[in-house]
């Protein structure tokens, strides 16, 4: 008998530890972790102030406006979890999160994800304790922890048990392609927009071409910088 892998165990730091509460009881986050694939572990950074207001960030030195998060709450954190690589600065100068990074993360034993929050964080939570910085895109959030639950919700969902229908990830955009299909369901006319004929048709094969011809054209159209589906 194969014995089952050991979850991923995924740790959020976090000064607001009440922001994943209802997320990770919910969908594909709780049912991932009901199924035994993943245990999640949200640390509070505050935890890890030693004054009695719990401070976690001072003045930038050199001036200047906002707050900086202090490097030594961080750091005793997670070396509080004993974590291992990979350690995830939530950070507008990290790059871009990709599903090749979801997937990953999904095929590993430990992912730990740190939140900053106000102006910045000390730039040695990202020289020397982070081992990567990721960003969801070309702006900026109130803090990590938007971004941190969407990183959740992509890898887990890879994990077995998370969804009920595995081949539905597996025809999702960026799932070894780049976009998918358009989809559509009942009724086949809606205040006259008509589903295409090719999927009413019962030709697997036309429905197939038609799916990869479809994925290749908005894939282009994306590239080229042109309006998505829905768009313009």
């Amino acid at each position: 008998m194969t014995k089952a892998a050991p979850p991923l165990r995924i740790n959020v730091v976090t000064i607001f530890p009440e922001f994943f509460a209802t997320p990770l009881d919910l969908s594909i986050p709780a049912r991932a972790r009901d199924a035994g694939s993943v245990e999640y572990r949200v640390l509070d950074l505050r935890d890890f102030a030693h004054d009695r207001h719990r401070t976690v960030d001072d003045y930038p030195y050199g001036g200047g406006p906002g707050m900086v998060m202090k490097p030594d709450p961080f750091f005793e954190a997670v070396e509080s979890l004993g974590a291992v690589a990979p350690i995830v600065l939530m950070s507008a100068r990290g790059r871009p999160f990709t599903h090749a990074d979801a997937a990953r993360y999904a095929a590993g034993a430990q992912l730990t994800l740190l939140c900053g929050h106000y102006k910045d964080v000390d730039q040695r939570v990202a020289d020397h304790l982070a081992t990567e910085e990721i960003s969801l895109g070309d702006f900026v959030l109130s803090g990590g922890e938007p971004a941190a639950l969407a990183i959740i919700d992509a890898t887990v969902r890879l994990l077995p048990g998370a969804m009920s229908d595995l081949e539905s990830a597996r025809t999702d955009s960026f799932f070894d392609r780049e976009l998918s299909a358009p989809s559509y369901t009942r009724p086949p006319v809606y205040r006259g927009l008509a589903v295409p004929d090719v999927l009413l048709s019962g030709d697997h094969k036309r429905i197939a071409e038609w799916r990869r011809a479809e994925g290749e054209r908005l894939t282009l159209r994306r590239r080229d910088g042109g309006p998505e589906q829905g768009e313009g």
